[in-house]
């Protein structure tokens, strides 16, 4: 199946109304056009960031157009592509403000792949090679094997053999390495000194191509390909179920290279000589079938960060063994252990850790990202929905305070039976959070609870998370949200009840909630400051960005909303 390979990020907010002594107000999105596609457009239906460029395309051809709606060109790729590359096994849109570049792969089992890159704002074919090979799994799949360098506008392409980098606009190969094998797994670029610092993983789907493959974390010369630098890294890097995002974080700090794969590795940024490592399991759960079937599911984010400073690290250890997690302080520069916290033993997640002032506040439990893939059968067939969203499991709840000298608890509050959102710091001295029915203050320092609020008798349903808005604090919850003031707890307003919302996201300021329950795509924008409604859009069709779902995608300001349905596209305005 043909799928978008773009990059999650997490995700949405917002709705209805009822404010205290308001009247309630819902208004409606303003259509600023409806137009057609030449073509049914049921791979790929997108935007560039600013709207300006709408893409759609099916297996064999595509059509671009303006951001009035009207169209720049369509064509057939067959007719396009001077190379025959016709029926386009995967597509690959990279967006930019000039249109983007659509990437063809096409995979032949007698013969030769191609590839085929075409410019998105002309519609001309831009380059195509034949010179890539065994670029996709077989049985399809995302593309593991070619990653998009942003800040050199290059390809990666990664072959059995090495590695090359190619100019994204011309295919020119700017160079080849036979001394980096596998995929880039994560990057960091300097650009001062041109220099790329990143690691490698094995593309599941090809493992048995990349016979001599080793971890390697290297830096090397983007000019030339020339390594600077060859390291070996502990673990083994798992993908995200959807986006297959890499499972592993890259830092470079001054002369220091941090790795985060099943424990922390530092490593001398200058010679890539290790210098220090602590080991733990990541706990993140990996994707696994449901019931047998081809339905799978995977549980991620559910171990915080690290917190560095200009000499210290935090770090939420998962130990094995005794299935306990707690929260160690490393020196930055030895890696020496400076103090460890108390053990909290069942603890599922221990999604996040704040330092702040002589305190470190750690969360026990919350919210983590599901991504599941539901196969169910239908009256045509089968149908498959791709699903990205955010859930609570059960286990014990809290937020712990530590005195950041020595690590001991300094106070603890375990008020949260069935779940507990996020914290919100407030000016380093007020801390924020909730379980399901109630709503709580507490003064960081002392642990003195400042309030506590029935958030039930908001009647918007159990919440499941919090925004820090200005002066206020918003709940999410399962059927709407309720703002209150910092300073008191006092409700300034609650929305009518929105059924199932279950992701919400801040788009250039611009606030929107989202439902993807029961194969719905519903998307509310909403007036953060009184809880007014200003608008819905349900989306019914495929396509769409995977950041919004089937048949929706919205401009990187936040002001517009693309609906998509096979032929039709529709362009909302989000503020009239």
């Amino acid at each position: 199946m043909n799928r978008k390979l773009i990059i999650l990020s997490l995700l949405f907010v917002t709705c209805s109304v009822i404010a205290k002594a308001q009247s309630k107000k819902t208004g409606n999105f303003k259509t600023v056009w409806e137009s057609e596609f030449s073509n049914k457009a049921n791979v790929i239906s997108m935007i560039n960031q600013e709207g300006t460029f709408i893409l759609g395309t099916d297996g064999n051809s595509a059509t671009v157009l303006n951001g009035d709606g009207k169209q720049i060109w369509e064509g057939d790729y067959k007719k396009i592509t001077t190379n025959k590359t016709n029926s386009s096994e995967f597509q690959y849109y990279i967006r930019n403000k000039d249109g983007g570049y659509l990437f063809l792969f096409d995979s032949r089992k007698l013969g030769t792949d191609r590839i085929a890159v075409i410019d998105v704002k002309s519609g001309k074919e831009m380059w195509n090679s034949e010179n890539y090979q065994n670029l996709l799994a077989k049985g399809g799949g995302p593309v593991e094997t070619v990653n998009y360098i942003n800040e050199l506008d290059a390809f990666m392409i990664a072959q059995k053999d090495g590695l090359n980098m190619v100019n994204a606009k011309t295919g020119e190969k700017i160079w080849e390495t036979k001394l980096f094998k596998g995929s880039i797994g994560k990057y960091v670029y300097n650009k001062s000194k041109n220099e790329i610092v990143m690691i490698n993983y094995k593309p599941t789907a090809l493992a048995a191509l990349f016979s001599g493959f080793k971890n390697q974390l290297v830096k090397i010369n983007a000019a030339n390909g020339e390594i600077l630098w060859d390291a070996t890294f502990r673990g083994t890097i798992e993908k995200k179920l959807i986006t297959r995002e890499a499972l592993v974080n890259l830092d470079v700090r001054g002369d220091k290279v941090f790795l985060w794969l099943d424990g922390l590795q530092c490593f001398n940024a200058d010679n890539g000589q290790k210098i220090w490592e602590v080991d733990y399991e990541n706990d993140m759960s990996k994707s696994s079938s449901l019931l047998g079937n081809k339905n799978q599911k995977g549980i991620y984010g559910t171990l915080a960060d690290p917190i560095f400073t200009n000499d210290a690290v935090y770090i939420v250890i998962f130990a094995n063994r005794s299935r306990t997690k707690y929260v160690e302080k490393h020196d930055l520069a030895t890696g020496k252990l400076l103090w460890a916290s108390e053990k909290i033993a069942g603890a599922f997640s221990m999604p996040n850790v704040y330092r702040t002032n002589d305190r470190v506040m750690v969360q026990v439990g919350g919210k983590v990202e599901v991504q599941e893939i539901v196969t169910r059968r239908t009256t045509s067939g089968t149908e498959t929905q791709y699903k990205i969203y955010t859930d609570h499991m059960a286990q014990k709840n809290g937020i712990l305070s530590l005195d950041d000298k020595t690590g001991q608890t300094v106070w603890r509050s375990e008020k949260f039976d069935k779940r507990i959102t996020d914290m919100i710091i407030h000016e380093g001295k007020t801390v924020f959070v909730g379980d399901g029915d109630q709503f709580y203050s507490y003064d960081i320092s002392s642990g003195k609870q400042l309030f506590d609020v029935k958030h039930n008798d908001a009647r918007v349903g159990k919440a499941t998370d919090v925004i820090d808005f200005n002066e206020n604090v918003v709940v999410l919850s399962e059927k709407g949200l309720a703002s209150y003031k910092k300073a008191d707890g006092k409700r300034v307003y609650a929305t009518d009840k929105l059924p199932d919302v279950d992701f919400f996201y801040e788009i250039g300021g611009n606030y929107f909630l989202r439902n993807q329950k029961n194969s719905k795509n519903v998307i509310y924008g909403v007036d953060m400051t009184n809880g007014d409604i200003k608008g819905k859009v349900e989306s019914k069709g495929k396509g769409g960005s995977d950041r919004y779902g089937d048949g929706i995608d919205i401009t990187e300001n936040g002001e517009f909303i693309f609906a998509f349905k096979g032929k039709k596209v529709e362009k909302i305005k989000v503020n009239n």
